[in-house]
């Protein structure tokens, strides 16, 4: 991608991201605690975001979540940034650490489903995203400057999408313009193991 002397790649990727414990392997999850923010001193004051801490990265039940696992589903839990899928035979449990929206108007909670699945995204920015920062790209091609990472799951939500990162910073913060994103691969694995119409809940 041709780019002009005032596009920051690096700052590009980490703005423009977008949105088992067998399925988590060690070396991820030592990643994911290292890009946790640095705790407060203890006298510092408390924030009004969510307190991170590897024990709410843990494994969940499906069932206070959802009345079926027909198609397969994910929970998004943006308080412990984790993603949780279950298997339609409840034989396949995966957890992966994952970005969330940096702010509150870029959130969306509720429930939707996967409409597409692509691997080797292609990126264009919102309108809302283009308005903010008029100097991005209209179009990104898949490769190591798209934010969408390697794979991307569509959600019925528009603009909204589970993807990957080249990123791989990003994991774990607030750092996505709505999306949640995961490392490569993790996505690529979920890719796999989802389908058209497996039930997403983001809480």
């Amino acid at each position: 991608m041709s780019k002009s002397p005032s596009f920051n790649r690096r700052a590009f990727l980490g703005s423009a991201a977008a949105l088992g414990t067998a399925g988590l392997a060690a070396p991820a999850l030592a990643q994911f605690a290292e890009a946790l923010p640095e705790p407060m001193p203890a006298a510092a004051p408390v924030s009004n975001g969510p307190q991170h801490n590897i024990s709410s990265f843990r494994m969940q039940d499906w069932r206070p979540y959802f009345q079926n696992l027909s198609n397969g589903a994910i929970l998004c839990d943006l308080t412990s940034r984790a993603l949780h899928y279950w298997s339609e035979d409840q034989q396949t449990y995966r957890l992966y650490p994952s970005s969330i929206p940096v702010s509150e108007d870029l959130t969306r909670t509720g429930r939707t489903e996967i409409i597409r699945k692509v691997e080797g995204p292609s990126w264009a920015p919102t309108p809302a995203m283009k308005a903010r920062n008029p100097d991005w790209p209209d179009f990104v091609p898949p490769g190591p400057d798209n934010p969408l990472g390697t794979h991307a799951l569509w959600l019925s939500w528009q603009y909204y999408r589970i993807h990957g990162t080249h990123d791989t910073r990003k994991i774990g913060r607030r750092s996505s313009n709505g999306c949640i994103g995961l490392y490569n691969e993790h996505i690529a694995e979920l890719y796999n193991l989802t389908k058209i119409g497996t039930q997403v809940l983001i809480i």
